[in-house]
């Protein structure tokens, strides 16, 4: 069955893969990104630990639909790689600092028993969310 794919059926095959991983990361994501936008909102500290525990088993099984995505678009699409994460590195570079303080804020949260300390990593999950 490979023998008959033309290039254009790869490409197109390759396009709809990107697409569905950019899909599945927006998607499932904004799960992990509502809950941190509506963190400050929430009242009570044993609230905002329950969405964060809602959060927990899954925030960082989502990041790796962003990167399977970035990685299928390299593969599949060099020149499109290529102009996207050049043309958008500043952008890139702010997407991946709030990623790493979202994953940090969410680890570090409940290291501490200090009520200062844990409404400064709810205030920068919120931020990078």
């Amino acid at each position: 069955m490979l023998d008959n794919l033309t290039l254009t059926d790869l490409q197109i095959i390759w396009f709809i893969l990107v697409g569905v991983l950019f899909s599945g990361y927006a998607i499932l994501d904004g799960f992990d990104l509502g809950t941190g936008a509506l963190q400050l909102l929430i009242k009570g500290d044993e609230n905002r630990r329950l969405t964060l525990n809602a959060v927990g088993p899954v925030w960082d099984g989502n990041e790796v639909w962003l990167i399977t995505g970035g990685g299928a678009l390299f593969a599949a699409f060099p020149y499109v790689y290529a102009s996207v994460f050049s043309g958008f590195y500043l952008a890139f570079m702010l997407l991946l600092l709030t990623l790493i303080f979202r994953a940090v804020s969410i680890e570090f949260r409940s290291k501490q028993p200090m009520k200062w300390w844990r409404r400064g990593w709810d205030t920068t999950f919120s931020i990078s969310s």
